[in-house]
Protein backbone atom coordinates (compact mmCIF):
# COMPACT_ATOMS: atom_id res chain seq x y z
CA UNK A 1 0.00 0.00 0.00
CA UNK A 2 1.59 3.41 -1.18
CA UNK A 3 1.66 6.71 0.94
CA UNK A 4 -1.74 7.50 2.13
CA UNK A 5 -2.55 11.27 1.55
CA UNK A 6 -3.79 11.66 5.16
CA UNK A 7 -3.89 15.55 4.61
CA UNK A 8 -5.92 15.13 1.48
CA UNK A 9 -8.59 12.61 3.74
CA UNK A 10 -8.67 14.48 6.74
CA UNK A 11 -9.61 17.95 4.72
CA UNK A 12 -12.99 16.26 3.88
CA UNK A 13 -14.08 15.96 7.65
CA UNK A 14 -15.16 18.62 9.50
CA UNK A 15 -12.49 18.47 11.96
CA UNK A 16 -11.59 21.05 14.49
CA UNK A 17 -7.93 22.56 15.02
CA UNK A 18 -4.65 21.89 13.32
CA UNK A 19 -3.24 19.15 12.57
CA UNK A 20 0.25 18.63 14.34
CA UNK A 21 1.22 14.71 13.71
CA UNK A 22 -0.44 11.43 12.37
CA UNK A 23 0.76 8.20 14.11
CA UNK A 24 -0.21 4.14 13.61
CA UNK A 25 -2.69 3.05 16.40
CA UNK A 26 -3.49 -0.59 17.40
CA UNK A 27 -2.80 -3.79 15.80
CA UNK A 28 -5.79 -4.17 14.55
CA UNK A 29 -6.06 -6.61 11.51
CA UNK A 30 -8.77 -5.69 9.49
CA UNK A 31 -8.58 -1.45 9.24
CA UNK A 32 -5.35 0.88 8.85
CA UNK A 33 -6.06 3.05 11.71
CA UNK A 34 -4.04 6.41 12.55
CA UNK A 35 -4.32 8.81 15.48
CA UNK A 36 -4.57 12.21 14.40
CA UNK A 37 -2.61 14.91 16.66
CA UNK A 38 -4.40 18.18 16.82
CA UNK A 39 -3.10 21.57 18.30
CA UNK A 40 -5.68 24.27 19.48
CA UNK A 41 -6.98 24.15 22.50
CA UNK A 42 -10.73 23.15 22.46
CA UNK A 43 -9.72 20.48 19.51
CA UNK A 44 -9.35 16.79 20.60
CA UNK A 45 -7.33 14.39 18.77
CA UNK A 46 -8.59 11.91 16.17
CA UNK A 47 -8.89 8.89 15.21
CA UNK A 48 -8.30 8.27 11.40
CA UNK A 49 -9.44 4.40 10.12
CA UNK A 50 -9.57 2.40 6.86
CA UNK A 51 -13.25 0.61 6.40
CA UNK A 52 -12.60 -2.98 5.09
CA UNK A 53 -14.90 -2.77 2.04
CA UNK A 54 -13.36 -6.38 0.88
CA UNK A 55 -15.13 -7.47 3.94
CA UNK A 56 -17.82 -4.96 4.60
CA UNK A 57 -19.25 -4.38 1.40
CA UNK A 58 -21.84 -2.24 1.91
CA UNK A 59 -20.09 0.92 3.73
CA UNK A 60 -23.49 2.40 3.46
CA UNK A 61 -25.80 0.32 5.67
CA UNK A 62 -22.26 -0.47 7.84
CA UNK A 63 -21.91 2.69 8.66
CA UNK A 64 -25.45 3.57 9.16
CA UNK A 65 -25.94 0.83 11.48
CA UNK A 66 -22.87 2.13 13.64
CA UNK A 67 -24.89 6.11 13.14
CA UNK A 68 -27.81 4.54 14.57
CA UNK A 69 -26.36 2.55 17.76
CA UNK A 70 -23.65 5.31 18.94
CA UNK A 71 -26.77 7.59 19.22
CA UNK A 72 -29.20 5.47 20.66
CA UNK A 73 -26.44 4.42 23.36
CA UNK A 74 -25.45 8.51 23.75
CA UNK A 75 -29.57 9.35 24.26
CA UNK A 76 -29.65 6.10 27.01
CA UNK A 77 -26.26 7.34 28.92
CA UNK A 78 -27.72 11.03 28.69
CA UNK A 79 -31.02 9.49 29.79
CA UNK A 80 -29.44 7.92 33.11
CA UNK A 81 -27.46 11.29 34.05
CA UNK A 82 -24.08 9.29 33.47
CA UNK A 83 -20.71 11.82 34.02
CA UNK A 84 -18.27 11.22 31.17
CA UNK A 85 -20.92 10.49 28.08
CA UNK A 86 -17.80 11.41 25.37
CA UNK A 87 -15.97 8.86 26.52
CA UNK A 88 -18.56 6.10 26.77
CA UNK A 89 -19.48 6.27 23.47
CA UNK A 90 -17.83 6.85 20.27
CA UNK A 91 -18.65 9.96 18.36
CA UNK A 92 -17.78 9.73 14.31
CA UNK A 93 -17.08 13.26 12.38
CA UNK A 94 -18.87 13.87 9.66
CA UNK A 95 -17.65 14.42 5.94
CA UNK A 96 -18.43 17.66 4.06
CA UNK A 97 -21.65 16.31 2.42
CA UNK A 98 -22.70 14.80 5.49
CA UNK A 99 -22.11 10.95 5.47
CA UNK A 100 -20.20 9.77 8.43
CA UNK A 101 -17.34 8.28 5.52
CA UNK A 102 -15.34 9.72 2.89
CA UNK A 103 -14.67 7.34 -0.47
CA UNK A 104 -11.00 8.48 -1.76
CA UNK A 105 -9.68 8.39 -5.28
CA UNK A 106 -8.31 5.20 -4.85
CA UNK A 107 -11.90 3.37 -4.18
CA UNK A 108 -10.73 3.61 -0.23
CA UNK A 109 -12.93 4.16 2.60
CA UNK A 110 -12.29 6.11 5.32
CA UNK A 111 -13.93 7.45 8.50
CA UNK A 112 -12.76 9.77 11.42
CA UNK A 113 -13.87 9.44 15.02
CA UNK A 114 -12.99 11.37 18.47
CA UNK A 115 -10.25 10.37 20.53
CA UNK A 116 -10.85 8.72 23.61
CA UNK A 117 -7.91 10.59 25.90
CA UNK A 118 -6.63 8.46 28.71
CA UNK A 119 -8.14 4.97 27.66
CA UNK A 120 -6.34 1.60 27.07
CA UNK A 121 -7.03 -1.53 25.64
CA UNK A 122 -6.02 -5.07 27.10
CA UNK A 123 -5.06 -8.43 25.66
CA UNK A 124 -5.52 -10.73 28.27
CA UNK A 125 -8.38 -11.70 29.99
CA UNK A 126 -8.27 -12.40 33.93
CA UNK A 127 -11.29 -13.42 36.13
CA UNK A 128 -10.95 -9.59 37.61
CA UNK A 129 -11.65 -7.78 33.97
CA UNK A 130 -13.60 -10.95 32.36
CA UNK A 131 -16.51 -9.66 34.97
CA UNK A 132 -16.14 -6.51 33.70
CA UNK A 133 -16.87 -7.34 29.94
CA UNK A 134 -19.51 -9.30 30.83
CA UNK A 135 -20.98 -6.47 32.63
CA UNK A 136 -20.42 -4.01 29.50
CA UNK A 137 -21.09 -6.57 26.88
CA UNK A 138 -24.25 -7.38 28.53
CA UNK A 139 -25.03 -3.84 28.71
CA UNK A 140 -24.52 -3.31 25.84
CA UNK A 141 -26.96 -5.64 24.02
CA UNK A 142 -29.56 -4.01 27.01
CA UNK A 143 -28.95 -0.54 25.56
CA UNK A 144 -29.76 -1.64 21.81
CA UNK A 145 -32.64 -3.97 23.42
CA UNK A 146 -35.35 -0.81 21.93
CA UNK A 147 -33.33 0.68 19.18
CA UNK A 148 -35.90 2.39 17.00
CA UNK A 149 -35.14 0.86 13.53
CA UNK A 150 -34.11 -2.26 11.99
CA UNK A 151 -30.29 -2.54 11.13
CA UNK A 152 -29.21 -5.03 8.43
CA UNK A 153 -26.33 -7.66 8.73
CA UNK A 154 -23.24 -5.87 8.20
CA UNK A 155 -21.93 -9.75 7.18
CA UNK A 156 -24.71 -11.70 6.06
CA UNK A 157 -25.02 -15.29 8.38
CA UNK A 158 -21.83 -14.34 9.94
CA UNK A 159 -22.85 -16.75 12.64
CA UNK A 160 -24.97 -19.09 11.31
CA UNK A 161 -24.45 -22.67 12.01
CA UNK A 162 -26.49 -24.40 9.61
CA UNK A 163 -24.46 -22.51 6.75
CA UNK A 164 -21.03 -23.12 8.08
CA UNK A 165 -22.20 -27.00 8.37
CA UNK A 166 -23.21 -26.50 4.76
CA UNK A 167 -19.85 -24.93 3.49
CA UNK A 168 -17.84 -27.68 6.32
CA UNK A 169 -20.13 -30.54 3.60
CA UNK A 170 -19.12 -29.07 0.44
CA UNK A 171 -15.51 -28.87 1.70
CA UNK A 172 -15.24 -32.34 2.54
CA UNK A 173 -17.32 -33.36 -0.99
CA UNK A 174 -14.62 -31.36 -3.33
CA UNK A 175 -11.87 -32.39 -1.40
CA UNK A 176 -10.13 -29.70 -3.37
CA UNK A 177 -6.48 -30.33 -1.25
CA UNK A 178 -6.56 -33.84 -0.78
CA UNK A 179 -6.58 -33.43 2.94
CA UNK A 180 -9.75 -35.58 3.48
CA UNK A 181 -8.67 -39.20 4.75
CA UNK A 182 -6.63 -37.32 7.58
CA UNK A 183 -9.53 -35.70 9.17
CA UNK A 184 -12.24 -38.78 8.80
CA UNK A 185 -12.45 -38.70 12.68
CA UNK A 186 -12.77 -34.82 13.19
CA UNK A 187 -15.82 -34.84 10.21
CA UNK A 188 -17.61 -37.74 11.87
CA UNK A 189 -17.48 -35.65 15.33
CA UNK A 190 -18.85 -32.67 13.93
CA UNK A 191 -21.57 -33.99 12.15
CA UNK A 192 -22.36 -35.83 15.07
CA UNK A 193 -23.44 -32.99 17.24
CA UNK A 194 -24.31 -30.80 14.26
CA UNK A 195 -28.49 -31.31 14.37
CA UNK A 196 -27.79 -30.17 18.22
CA UNK A 197 -25.20 -27.35 17.48
CA UNK A 198 -28.24 -25.95 14.48
CA UNK A 199 -30.47 -25.95 17.29
CA UNK A 200 -30.17 -22.09 17.42
CA UNK A 201 -31.43 -21.82 13.72
CA UNK A 202 -34.23 -23.57 14.24
CA UNK A 203 -35.54 -21.94 17.37
CA UNK A 204 -35.12 -18.66 15.21
CA UNK A 205 -37.33 -20.39 12.47
CA UNK A 206 -39.78 -21.45 14.72
CA UNK A 207 -40.63 -18.34 16.48
CA UNK A 208 -39.25 -19.23 19.85
CA UNK A 209 -35.53 -17.45 19.82
CA UNK A 210 -35.82 -13.66 18.97
CA UNK A 211 -32.56 -11.71 16.99
CA UNK A 212 -31.23 -8.63 19.12
CA UNK A 213 -28.62 -5.83 18.06
CA UNK A 214 -25.49 -7.62 19.64
CA UNK A 215 -21.96 -6.72 18.80
CA UNK A 216 -21.01 -9.81 17.70
CA UNK A 217 -16.87 -9.55 18.24
CA UNK A 218 -16.85 -9.45 21.84
CA UNK A 219 -12.93 -10.10 22.38
CA UNK A 220 -11.39 -8.11 25.68
CA UNK A 221 -9.53 -6.03 23.30
CA UNK A 222 -12.72 -4.46 21.17
CA UNK A 223 -13.72 -1.93 24.87
CA UNK A 224 -11.67 1.05 26.19
CA UNK A 225 -10.65 0.86 30.02
CA UNK A 226 -9.89 4.10 32.03
CA UNK A 227 -6.50 4.30 33.61
CA UNK A 228 -7.89 2.93 36.92
CA UNK A 229 -9.33 -0.29 34.96
CA UNK A 230 -12.72 0.50 34.49
CA UNK A 231 -14.62 -0.09 31.48
CA UNK A 232 -15.36 3.16 29.52
CA UNK A 233 -16.91 1.57 26.42
CA UNK A 234 -17.19 -1.06 23.69
CA UNK A 235 -15.46 -0.40 20.26
CA UNK A 236 -15.04 -1.84 16.71
CA UNK A 237 -18.95 -1.65 15.91
CA UNK A 238 -18.35 -3.15 12.25
CA UNK A 239 -20.19 -6.36 13.11
CA UNK A 240 -23.00 -4.87 15.45
CA UNK A 241 -25.90 -6.47 13.30
CA UNK A 242 -28.88 -8.69 14.44
CA UNK A 243 -28.08 -11.99 16.08
CA UNK A 244 -28.72 -14.11 18.59
CA UNK A 245 -27.25 -12.81 22.38
CA UNK A 246 -24.99 -16.76 21.68
CA UNK A 247 -23.06 -13.98 19.25
CA UNK A 248 -21.42 -12.04 22.42
CA UNK A 249 -21.96 -14.06 25.42
CA UNK A 250 -20.18 -17.26 23.37
CA UNK A 251 -17.62 -15.73 21.42
CA UNK A 252 -15.99 -14.27 23.58
CA UNK A 253 -15.64 -17.47 26.56
CA UNK A 254 -14.40 -18.87 23.16
CA UNK A 255 -11.41 -17.19 23.35
CA UNK A 256 -11.16 -15.87 27.17
CA UNK A 257 -11.76 -19.05 28.56
CA UNK A 258 -9.63 -20.96 26.50
CA UNK A 259 -6.36 -21.86 28.87
CA UNK A 260 -4.18 -20.98 25.45
CA UNK A 261 -4.26 -19.52 22.16
CA UNK A 262 -6.99 -20.68 19.14
CA UNK A 263 -4.04 -22.13 16.91
CA UNK A 264 -1.83 -23.74 20.18
CA UNK A 265 -0.83 -27.10 18.75
CA UNK A 266 -0.19 -28.59 22.20
CA UNK A 267 -3.63 -29.83 22.81
CA UNK A 268 -2.83 -30.82 26.36
CA UNK A 269 -2.84 -27.10 27.41
CA UNK A 270 -6.08 -26.50 25.56
CA UNK A 271 -9.20 -26.75 27.96
CA UNK A 272 -11.66 -24.17 29.85
CA UNK A 273 -11.51 -22.06 32.01
CA UNK A 274 -14.09 -21.75 34.72
CA UNK A 275 -12.81 -18.76 37.04
CA UNK A 276 -12.72 -16.85 33.48
CA UNK A 277 -16.14 -18.28 32.75
CA UNK A 278 -18.40 -17.92 36.47
CA UNK A 279 -16.56 -14.22 36.47
CA UNK A 280 -17.93 -13.27 32.68
CA UNK A 281 -21.23 -15.28 33.21
CA UNK A 282 -21.80 -13.00 36.51
CA UNK A 283 -21.41 -9.56 34.76
CA UNK A 284 -23.25 -10.44 31.91
CA UNK A 285 -26.73 -11.92 34.14
CA UNK A 286 -26.17 -8.78 35.83
CA UNK A 287 -26.16 -6.37 33.04
CA UNK A 288 -28.56 -8.62 30.72
CA UNK A 289 -31.09 -10.73 33.14
CA UNK A 290 -33.51 -7.90 32.56
CA UNK A 291 -34.27 -8.88 28.98
CA UNK A 292 -33.28 -12.27 28.56
CA UNK A 293 -36.05 -14.84 27.89
CA UNK A 294 -35.97 -17.86 30.08
CA UNK A 295 -34.94 -19.88 26.62
CA UNK A 296 -31.80 -17.63 26.28
CA UNK A 297 -31.20 -17.96 29.41
CA UNK A 298 -31.23 -22.13 29.59
CA UNK A 299 -29.25 -22.19 26.07
CA UNK A 300 -26.04 -20.00 27.60
CA UNK A 301 -24.01 -23.33 28.04
CA UNK A 302 -24.96 -24.48 24.76
CA UNK A 303 -23.57 -20.76 23.20
CA UNK A 304 -20.50 -21.68 24.87
CA UNK A 305 -20.15 -24.81 22.87
CA UNK A 306 -21.35 -23.50 20.01
CA UNK A 307 -18.46 -21.17 19.02
CA UNK A 308 -15.65 -23.34 19.39
CA UNK A 309 -17.84 -25.96 17.14
CA UNK A 310 -18.68 -23.62 14.80
CA UNK A 311 -14.74 -22.31 14.71
CA UNK A 312 -13.23 -26.00 14.62
CA UNK A 313 -16.12 -26.45 11.54
CA UNK A 314 -14.31 -23.26 9.62
CA UNK A 315 -10.89 -24.14 10.17
CA UNK A 316 -11.40 -27.24 9.21
CA UNK A 317 -13.02 -26.50 5.87
CA UNK A 318 -10.31 -24.15 5.00
CA UNK A 319 -7.86 -26.59 5.52
CA UNK A 320 -9.92 -28.96 2.89
CA UNK A 321 -10.10 -25.95 0.97
CA UNK A 322 -6.36 -25.56 0.97
CA UNK A 323 -5.76 -22.34 3.04
CA UNK A 324 -7.80 -19.81 1.01
CA UNK A 325 -9.79 -17.85 3.86
CA UNK A 326 -7.90 -17.86 7.04
CA UNK A 327 -3.89 -16.31 6.41
CA UNK A 328 -1.47 -19.37 7.31
CA UNK A 329 2.45 -19.10 9.17
CA UNK A 330 2.82 -22.72 8.16
CA UNK A 331 1.19 -25.66 5.98
CA UNK A 332 -1.31 -27.42 8.62
CA UNK A 333 -2.13 -24.35 10.54
CA UNK A 334 -5.40 -24.49 9.72
CA UNK A 335 -5.56 -28.21 10.80
CA UNK A 336 -3.70 -27.38 14.44
CA UNK A 337 -6.27 -24.80 14.89
CA UNK A 338 -9.54 -27.09 14.13
CA UNK A 339 -7.81 -29.34 16.19
CA UNK A 340 -7.57 -27.13 19.12
CA UNK A 341 -11.06 -25.93 18.89
CA UNK A 342 -12.53 -29.39 18.61
CA UNK A 343 -10.19 -30.01 22.19
CA UNK A 344 -11.91 -27.10 23.81
CA UNK A 345 -15.37 -28.10 22.40
CA UNK A 346 -14.64 -31.40 24.30
CA UNK A 347 -13.65 -29.45 27.20
CA UNK A 348 -16.58 -27.01 27.62
CA UNK A 349 -19.22 -30.22 27.21
CA UNK A 350 -18.19 -31.91 30.05
CA UNK A 351 -18.98 -28.39 31.84
CA UNK A 352 -22.17 -28.92 30.91
CA UNK A 353 -24.18 -29.11 34.16
CA UNK A 354 -21.73 -26.98 35.70
CA UNK A 355 -22.50 -24.63 33.63
CA UNK A 356 -26.42 -24.86 33.77
CA UNK A 357 -26.29 -25.16 37.65
CA UNK A 358 -23.94 -21.94 37.88
CA UNK A 359 -26.37 -19.92 35.65
CA UNK A 360 -29.31 -20.71 38.12
CA UNK A 361 -27.55 -19.79 41.14
CA UNK A 362 -26.91 -16.76 40.03
CA UNK A 363 -30.84 -16.43 38.87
Amino acid sequence: MGMIDTAGILAQFEIKGAVKEVKPLGNGLINDTYRIVTSGDDAPDYVLQRINNAIFQDVDLLQHNIEVVTAHIRSKLEAEGSDDIDRRVLQFVKARDGKTYYRDEADRYWRVMIFIPDSVTHEAVTPESAYDCGKAFGNFQKMLVDVPEELGETIPDFHNMELRMRQLREAVQNDAAGRLDEVLDIVKELERDADEMCQAERLYREGRLPKRICHCDTKVNNMLFDQQGQVLCVIDLDTVMPSFIFSDYGDFLRTGANFVAEDDPDLSKVGFNEAIFRSFTQGYLESARGFLTPIEIKLLPYAVALFPFMQCARFLADYLNGDTYYKIKYPTHNLDRTRNQLALYRDVRKHDAMMSAFIQSLL
